[in-house]
């Protein structure tokens, strides 16, 4: 693959690092178990940087911005003992304290997550590319979360705070742990989407084994010590190494109760058919996804490009609910090439703390290789790259690239590129890009570009029984947090929302008496005297 002068050149010298952007190498050698950090000896993975320093010969090199321990089975076996420990088959401090215990704790992480805020936003720029405005929108919409999950505690726990009566029963309906989680999240929202099922995992009185993902380990150091300040040890547990060696080991303990996992469904089949009883695993996912746009001929182009080009290109198009393949109606498809591909060539390719870039170096170093092939592919194939330097590539930087007509004969129809690299599909008839909807293995999202309201209604009916949110002329996405966030097929098990969240890490139980003189007087006198932390009236304020 041939190697862009220019785009080498943005590439920045060592010593021209501002300030405020600088790292300084991170050599991680301690995991969190057991409320200890605990100093680990053995190998390392070193960590090289998305950006790369450019040398005086124009020469390319990765910046290694440190290590972290790089464990065994051992090591997620200590891991796991001290979260089965910490549960203590729903006996231990943590699932059996109040929920306004586990609130207290929560939030006093909130605050100590706060105290290093910048150190873990200079991580997230390095370690994946991510720009300085989008890696502190991360940080503090996750802070954001875990107030909003605070809240919906209160609101879910509260409307619980009360006993019921039916047909000469008395009972207390209440939401209880499930037991130990493991927990891994994606490189692309490193620290967001893992808080997503972290956070409402721990607040429901789980115990957490905590996997950080393969690009995005190290931002998560700064963070071990507030996890262990602000909770008891054991509830949550740090284990480092290779994925395909300590995850499946996790699983096959069987001391799993839930896997919570935002990566591939292929991993998450893999890791499921790993757990001896399956009926004990419960599993919280979010998979892959080929999320489609679909631009009919009464669209208007204007928002159409605008939502097209953000959803297709935000963060170098690496998110699960990127729009990741755009049918558009034959009509227009010229016109809506040529004003798409304009839009990506005002995009501006830099590095990471760069005021106003748009487009920055990928984290996965073989991520350009595999895009390129995609579309050279596509090219030998007969479509073309429409804007001026698609595809152009110098170490982990892509030049965004709008492949125009790709059809089914291509990698880009049917593989998730997660990448910058927009394949076209031009239609005739409206049944081609629903048919592709249908017999896609993924169901997540699909945006609709329209404004005939017969159409898109009848388009709306049959497309929400494919997909779990249909976008009208805008982009896919998953916010507001507070709505549901789900998928069909192969694309997510459960739904993730700040109260779904909470549910999906928990299960109904009940307290149940007769409706007698003696059961009310006991039940009242557990109350009373505050004899359990479940059977209880309190209100949370």
């Amino acid at each position: 693959m041939t190697t862009n002068p220019e785009l080498s050149a943005l590439f920045p010298l060592a010593n021209s690092i501002p300030a405020d952007a600088r790292v300084t190498p991170l050599h991680q050698r301690e995991t969190l178990v057991s409320g200890e950090m605990r100093r680990y000896e053995g190998d390392s993975k070193t960590v090289l940087s998305a950006v790369h320093f450019r040398q005086a010969d124009g020469s390319l090199s990765p910046v290694e911005l440190g290590s972290y321990p790089l464990g065994g089975t051992q090591e997620a076996r200590d891991a796991l003992d001290a979260a089965v420990s910490a549960y203590d088959s729903g006996r231990g401090r943590w699932p059996t304290m109040t929920v306004a215990g586990r609130i207290a704790c929560v939030e006093h992480f909130a605050r100590l997550m706060v105290e290093r805020r910048d150190e873990v936003i200079r991580l997230i720029m390095w370690e994946i590319g991510k720009t300085k405005s989008d890696a502190q929108k991360e940080f503090d919409r996750t802070v954001q979360y875990i107030a909003a999950t605070v809240d919906a505690l209160k609101e879910l726990d509260n409307g619980s705070s009360r006993f019921q009566v039916v047909d000469g029963t008395i009972a207390q309906i209440r939401r209880a742990p499930l037991g130990v989680v493991l927990c891994m999240g994606p490189y692309n929202y490193p620290l967001n989407e893992t808080f997503t099922t972290l956070i409402p995992a721990l607040i429901m009185g789980n115990t957490v084994v905590l996997k950080p993902p393969k690009f995005g380990a190290l931002l998560f150091y700064p963070l071990l010590f507030a996890f262990q300040k602000a909770f008891p040890p054991g509830v949550i547990n740090t284990v480092y190494g290779r994925g395909e060696q300590v995850v499946p080991y996790l699983m096959g303990s069987g001391d799993i109760n839930v896997l919570a996992l935002i990566g591939s469904s292929r991993v998450a089949d893999t890791l499921k058919k790993a757990h001896p009883k399956s009926n004990r695993l419960r599993a919280v996912l979010g998979l892959d996804a080929k999320n489609p746009a679909i631009v009919l001929p009464d669209a208007n182009l204007d928002v159409t490009v605008r939502e097209c080009v953000a959803g297709a290109l935000s963060f170098n198009g690496q998110r699960c609910t990127a729009l990741k393949i755009i049918f558009v109606h034959r009509s227009i498809a010229d016109t809506f090439v040529a004003r798409l591909s304009k839009a990506v060539n005002s995009l501006r390719c830099g590095m990471p703390w760069e005021s106003g870039v748009q487009v920055t170096p990928l984290p996965d170093q073989q991520k350009p290789a595999y895009l390129g092939e995609c579309v050279s592919e596509a090219v030998r194939l007969g479509a073309c790259v429409v804007n001026d330097g698609g595809g152009d590539s110098a170490a982990t930087m892509f030049r965004p690239a709008v492949v125009f007509p790709v059809d089914e004969r291509m990698r880009l129809y049917h593989e998730e590129q997660f990448g910058p690299v927009v394949p076209v599909v031009p239609f005739d008839d409206v049944r081609e890009p629903l048919e592709y909807v249908i017999r896609s293995p993924y169901g997540q999202q699909v945006s609709l570009f329209g404004n005939d309201a017969q159409q898109i209604g009848t388009l709306t009916d049959q497309l929400v029984n494919q997909v779990c949110r249909v976008n009208l002329n805008c982009q896919c996405q998953r916010g507001p947090d507070v709505f549901p966030f789900a998928g069909r097929k192969d694309s997510a098990e459960g739904t993730l929302s700040v109260s779904d969240a909470l549910r999906a890490f928990s299960i109904r139980s009940m307290v149940a008496s007769k409706h007698s003189a003696d059961d009310k007087a006991l039940l009242n006198a557990i109350v009373d005297g505050r004899r359990s932390n479940f059977v209880s009236t309190g209100f949370l304020l």
